[in-house]
């Protein structure tokens, strides 16, 4: 499949360049679809309704949040791992 073209779609091009914000807002999206699919005989008030799709916002923020300390991680390690063979090939040198 050539991902290319799918590349070039504005949407696409922009979630590749803030995956996180992108991945917040569906998973925010999904959160609230099923919440109305399974909330919507029981007879909620507005306020009510907005409190809970403001609470699915933000739980779905965090959860994108939590998942991004993993990734950090692995960055993190990765630079630590560059700074410890430059330190080393300098110390042979010396």
């Amino acid at each position: 499949m050539d991902t290319s073209r799918l590349e070039k779609l504005p949407v696409i091009s922009w979630a590749v360049g803030h995956p996180r914000i992108a991945a917040w807002i569906v998973l925010s999206l999904g959160m609230i679809i099923l919440l109305v699919i399974e909330a919507r005989e029981v007879g909620l008030l507005a306020t009510q309704w907005l409190a809970l799709i403001v609470a699915c916002v933000l739980v779905a923020g965090a959860c994108v949040w939590i998942i991004s300390w993993e990734g950090d991680d692995e960055t993190d390690d990765d630079l630590t791992g560059e700074a410890a063979v430059k330190d080393d090939s300098a110390t042979t040198r010396g």
